[in-house]
């Protein structure tokens, strides 16, 4: 499947596929009206940016207890009750007067919640589409996320504006709760992908037999660390430049979008396939130009073209789905994207923390360089392994 066209004409895709814009659009502004309350409260850059990327800190302890569900639970009524509940805590965060320990509070439950979704997503999408399709499928996903978050850092810069940082909140909850409603009309009521009950000990059991292998060791850890050390860049936005911080998002989304439908749709598979190294590279390199405190529009081109190396985990992830049978499609993806979401989450904490030592350039030069050093080890170690054949179990 190479075609855009037959891609949207795959039954159940497009209602998919809008639902999950609309959520990206939900969480882009609900992340910088948050990250802008918190740091007006606190004038602090770690609360700040652990506030924004806080619910991936949690997505690993989900993901520990609960990530067996992404195939053992009907994807419709999982995904609609995800973005209700979403919606609920969007809307609590806007409350008037609530403590900071509140706030994060539930942006820790918001993590708890998400960490079901990737996976349940993720294998929704592997079951829609056809094996060739899954690529292409995925880039428009990723493409979607990347014009998203332009859009919705854009819209939120200007929102923020005109209106106050609750009062956006309570639009990403009512974009929330718009999500659930698309997903319930929009999909088919499908059966669970695996039998038997969701449980700690069938999440723990899989967990084990997905990281037992160590091509798929190196293909998780490629898609986490050095990604989540360049979040922790990203989101030292807002104390390196509060102005110009939706500029700044908005430029790294767009970096992320050229990316992914470069990689999706002109690049070969054959060429593709060698490309995540360079990538997650690429991806580190500009940001450490911030040694040396760049304004607009430096700082933008920089990140834009930085973002262009999130294409890497598109890479990635198809390498994962070619080592890991489908029973367990949903579970890889969904431990794919908890723990990248957590060290995105553990990336703004170290950033925040170096920030507050030294100065927002000085943490962003630091976790780019952290990030490239990363990807050197995990290149080094790729090139000891042999070609592995497809199993559950085999390392």
């Amino acid at each position: 499947m190479r075609s855009y066209r037959e891609l949207f004409r795959t039954p159940e895709y497009t209602p998919f596929f809008l639902s999950f814009a609309t959520q990206n659009a939900a969480l882009t502004i609900s992340g910088l009206s948050l990250a802008t309350l918190v740091y007006r409260a606190t004038d602090s850059p770690l609360l700040s940016a652990v506030s924004m990327f806080g619910p991936q800190l949690a997505q690993m302890i989900g993901a520990t207890f609960f990530l067996s569900g992404a195939d053992r639970l009907p994807p419709r009524a999982t995904l609609t009750g995800i973005n209700t509940a979403f919606a609920g805590c969007t809307a609590l965060l806007a409350l008037p007067g609530l403590p900071i320990g509140a706030v994060f509070a539930v942006v820790f439950l918001q993590g708890l919640i998400a960490s079901l979704g990737g996976g349940v997503s993720g294998g929704l999408l592997n079951e829609i589409l056809p094996k060739n399709g899954f690529v292409l499928g995925r880039s428009v996903f990723n493409m979607a996320s990347g014009l998203m978050q332009v859009t919705g850092f854009a819209t939120g810069g200007v929102l923020l504006a005109l209106l106050s940082p609750r009062a956006c909140l309570l639009l990403s909850a009512g974009l929330y709760a718009t999500t659930a409603l698309l997903l319930r009309l929009g999909l088919t009521a499908r059966p669970p992908r695996t039998a038997g009950r969701p449980s700690v000990a069938a999440t723990w059991r899989t967990n084990a037999l997905l990281w037992s292998s160590r091509p798929r060791r190196l293909a998780f850890l490629g898609m986490w660390v050095p990604n989540g050390l360049i979040v922790g860049c990203e989101s030292l936005y807002v104390p390196y430049d509060s102005g110009s911080a939706g500029t700044l998002f908005a430029s790294a989304a767009l970096g992320m979008f050229v990316g992914d439908l470069t990689l999706g749709r002109f690049v070969p598979p054959a060429l593709r396939r060698r490309l995540d190294i360079p990538l997650r590279l690429l991806l580190a390199a500009p940001y450490l130009l911030f040694a040396l405190r760049p304004g607009l529009p430096w700082a933008a081109i920089a990140v834009g073209v930085g973002s262009v190396g999130y294409g890497a985990s598109l890479v990635l992830q198809e390498r994962l789905m070619e080592l890991t049978p489908d029973e367990l499609a949903g579970h890889a993806l969904g431990l794919r994207s908890a723990g990248m979401l957590t060290m995105q989450g553990v990336g703004a904490a170290l950033a925040g923390t170096a920030a507050q030592l030294t100065s927002p350039a000085t943490a962003m030069t630091l976790m780019a360089a952290v990030s490239a050093a990363v990807t050197g080890v995990l290149a080094v170690c790729a090139r000891q392994d042999r070609p592995v054949t497809v199993s559950a179990g085999v390392s």
